[in-house]
């Protein structure tokens, strides 16, 4: 009994040690299972919330209108170094904007042979074999200065680490070479060094003023037609050069100005060559024939004669000391005193010289400041040649030869002797102070020779005719001389007012060395014909016709009164 007992609690003991190990068992396995799923949760809920903020940020990033920066060495920060410069309606002609040097870092470069090729896809016109040897050197460069946007992305497309950007304001001129000559340049660190930029530089960099532009008096729109008319012109006469000035007779606002040749200065290239000067304020020339309106209106001022006094006896020829002064063509013996500018003549502006004086004469152009460099808002200017009141001088200057003066002046001048006799300064800055106004002529006298310009346009023995346009009442006179120094070159000159009835506008029309185009059949006073002379009143006149002809109606439509009084007369 107690062996059977004995074997029974072994037995009992053994079951319960069993089941413990079994029990232990399954205790450890579902512990470890526990803890692999915990371990998944954990990593679920680590990669859901990395999903989760990597889309709240492309949502982020696609929403914002900020710009997505290329290179950690750009600055979104964009702080104007300059003022923008406008025309006289707010048509932007020069601005700063952001822009970029591209520049490679040799060491950041892996397959340096492939990356030139991609480089000569792109650019190529780049010094491969400069390229090539910095490439190979540890030196950071710079591969191109002044890159576009399209260079740029080009670039940035390459995914080359190597390329580094460097941000930089750069001045944009909106019309490349329009204004090239009055708005001149700024160099690389924002610094004006030439035209208005130059003249108004510490102006435009005044930050009290950065967000005021500043405003020119031109007119983009009338710039464009007249330097467009001026650029036929020189195909069309075979001429070597042109140029124009729209000035407003009342204020001397400059409305247009063009010279050419003319050049992009967006292109920030060296211009040396004489052509490329500003003919406009620049330019110093003997301007022929214009002259003798001075002549005429001193004699009229100083009440020497009236214009209808008959000039009795005028001798073909007239000798000066060693000289003999002539006649182009054939006139009458016995002219008027307006038939003397209505025709042109040289002789009959020395008689009436001769009557005026040398001082007064002398007292008029030291007034008008002709034999002075011009003012305008340009260092560009030209400082007419210096001379002495010798033998003949007066009688020379009564017709434009042996006096030099720049268009700028000339053009100013004729202004003042339309306006009522008012001397007005030229300016190229809207609402700028002008000087006081001192009188040059008599308001009497600046009617009756506005009325003689008118007859020299219209009048059957007027030599500019072909200016003669329907409904803008041109006067004007004609100029034809050899260039200052080089007889072999040819200035043709016309100075146009308009309209006559009300004096607003004066436009000088220049072309050098113009020669004759047999090709061209003019309508001269409705008759078809060619040109029989190379003299202006055959290419600068036909000109000037054309640039009024098609700025006419911008500048009525700009000018409510002017249109208003077109209108009635038309009907009347």
């Amino acid at each position: 009994m107690k062996k059977r007992k004995k074997i029974k609690e072994i037995n009992q003991r053994s079951f319960y040690f069993e089941d413990y190990l079994e029990t232990n068992k399954k205790s450890k396995i579902i512990k470890k299972t526990n803890n692999f799923q915990d371990r998944v949760y954990l990593l679920f809920f680590t990669f859901f919330s990395l999903i989760l903020i990597f889309s709240f940020k492309i949502i982020n990033v696609s929403l914002s209108k900020k710009e997505i920066l290329v290179s950690n060495n750009q600055s979104t920060k964009f702080s104007l170094l300059r003022r923008d410069i406008v025309d006289r309606k707010g048509v932007i002609i020069s601005r700063n904007i952001n822009t970029y040097h591209a520049g490679i870092n040799p060491n950041l470069v892996g397959d340096k042979d492939n990356f030139l090729i991609k480089l000569r896809l792109i650019f190529p016109d780049l010094q491969v074999n400069e390229i090539r040897q910095k490439l190979y050197g540890d030196k950071y460069f710079r591969i191109k200065t002044r890159i576009n946007q399209n260079e740029k992305q080009k670039l940035w497309s390459l995914g080359e680490k190597a390329i580094i950007f460097e941000p930089f304001q750069a001045r944009m001129y909106t019309h490349g070479n329009l204004f090239s000559h009055i708005v001149g340049q700024v160099d690389y660190d924002n610094y004006g060094i030439s035209g208005i930029e130059k003249f108004f530089d510490k102006e435009l960099k005044d930050k009290k003023l950065i967000d005021i532009p500043l405003e020119l008096t031109l007119d983009s729109n009338i710039q464009y037609i007249i330097y467009k008319e001026l650029k036929d012109s020189i195909k069309t006469f075979n001429a070597t050069g042109a140029a124009a000035l729209l000035m407003d007779v009342t204020n001397g606002d400059v409305i247009s100005l063009v010279s050419l040749p003319n050049f992009n200065i967006n292109h920030r290239e060296s211009i040396k060559e004489k052509k490329y000067i500003n003919k406009i304020t620049k330019g110093v020339y003997e301007l022929g024939s214009i002259f003798k309106t001075f002549t005429v209106a001193l004699a009229l001022d100083n009440k020497i004669v009236k214009a209808e006094t008959v000039i009795k006896n005028i001798p073909k020829k007239i000798k000066c000391s060693l000289y003999e002064i002539t006649d182009m063509k054939d006139h009458p013996k016995n002219l008027t005193v307006e038939e003397i500018l209505i025709r042109s003549s040289n002789v009959g502006s020395v008689i009436l010289a001769r009557k005026i004086g040398e001082d007064k004469f002398r007292n008029f152009i030291r007034e008008a400041g002709l034999i002075n460099s011009p003012t305008i808002e340009l260092e560009e200017v030209g400082t007419p040649h210096k001379f002495n009141w010798n033998k003949c001088k007066i009688e020379t200057i009564s017709f434009g030869h042996g006096i030099t003066t720049t268009p700028l002046q000339v053009t100013a001048l004729y202004a003042s002797v339309v306006n009522g006799g008012n001397l007005i300064t030229p300016s190229l800055v809207k609402d700028s102070k002008s000087p006081e106004k001192k009188k040059i002529i008599s308001s009497e006298t600046s009617k009756k020779l506005t009325n003689i310009l008118r007859k020299v346009v219209n009048s059957e023995k007027g030599t500019a005719s072909l200016a003669d346009k329907d409904g803008y009442y041109v006067g004007g006179k004609t100029g034809t001389a050899e260039s200052y120094g080089n007889k072999k070159q040819r200035i043709n000159t016309f100075i146009s007012i308009f309209p006559t009835n009300k004096p607003s506008y004066s436009l000088f029309v220049m072309l050098e060395n113009p020669k004759i185009n047999n090709d061209l059949i003019y309508n001269y006073r409705g008759v078809k014909t060619k040109a029989p002379y190379n003299t202006s009143g055959w290419n600068s006149v036909y000109v000037a016709g054309k640039i009024i002809e098609r700025i006419g109606p911008i500048l009525a439509i700009n000018n409510e009164e002017f249109s208003n009084q077109h209108v009635v007369e038309k009907f009347n």
